[in-house]
């Protein structure tokens, strides 16, 4: 993700949700995870509505696949209810719209580095959800898949501002379960391992050498390999709840812990 300042304007859906297609949204959909979710969405008959700062990338891709994009900064209360003012129904959300800053010790920690990770990935998730719950109960047949990563589910040095910021989103879904049991709506977190997208770039505050470093010598996972698994649960039959699903390349083990070829 990047700072670039868009503005508050967004584009017309090419396909109008009242049309028959039901309504998904996709936060961080600019590129990478984000971007490759909202195709497979659209190509399983869903209205995409993409969300995320970078305008102009969402505008191109929703006219490619008969979306809609308005500008989304989940960091942002007013952005994010000026987002949701053009989404009167929903039946999925996607909560991908997260990232790393930094790979530093506590002892050498950047507070600004865990304020932006804790309000992206906790805050910015908390502010879709509860936002977007009515309309999603409302649906009959709601969807919330929140994208966290397998630093959800371990601790690892240098780590701790990300790994911190994703055990707490993580938390905050699975919550989420047990508090609308009964309601017309199913929640899946999805695990991601190694992904090669922007993320390390990102972290990295754009050291591309660095950012491809942490991919040498395997495999990672495509944002396509995650796309995948996030449209396989939500056009899982409506009686089908996927809690979980953690993937990571052949070639990882654990966050720390990876096969590498010389």
């Amino acid at each position: 993700m990047t700072h670039d300042q868009q503005p508050q304007h967004h584009t017309p859906p090419t396909t109008s949700p009242a049309a028959g297609k039901p309504v998904a949204v996709v936060t961080g959909a600019s590129a990478g995870i984000g971007e490759a979710t909202a195709r497979g969405l659209a190509e399983a008959g869903f209205h995409v509505v993409l969300g995320a700062r970078r305008l102009d990338r969402c505008a191109e891709l929703a006219a490619e696949i008969g979306g809609s994009a308005h500008r989304l900064d989940v960091t942002d209360a007013e952005s994010v209810d000026a987002f949701l003012a053009e989404v009167p129904t929903c039946r999925v959300l996607v909560n991908n719209a997260g990232g790393a800053r930094g790979l530093e010790r506590v002892a050498e920690s950047d507070e600004d580095n865990w304020r932006w990770m804790w309000e992206t990935n906790v805050l910015g998730t908390l502010r879709m959800t509860r936002s977007l719950l009515p309309r999603l109960i409302d649906s009959g047949d709601g969807h919330v898949v929140t994208v966290t990563s397998i630093a959800a589910l371990e601790a690892y040095d240098n780590g701790s501002g990300y790994t911190s910021a994703k055990h707490a989103q993580a938390v905050l879904h699975r919550t989420l379960r047990g508090e609308h049991l009964g309601d017309p709506v199913r929640f899946t977190e999805i695990c991601p391992g190694m992904v090669e997208t922007e993320f390390s770039l990102v972290r990295f505050e754009g050291d591309a050498a660095r950012a491809d470093a942490v991919y040498q010598g395997l495999t990672p996972l495509t944002a396509q390999d995650v796309a995948e698994a996030i449209v396989f649960a939500v056009t899982r039959p409506s009686h089908v709840n996927i809690d979980q699903i953690v993937l990571k390349p052949r070639d990882q083990h654990s966050a720390t812990r990876a096969h590498r070829r010389s």
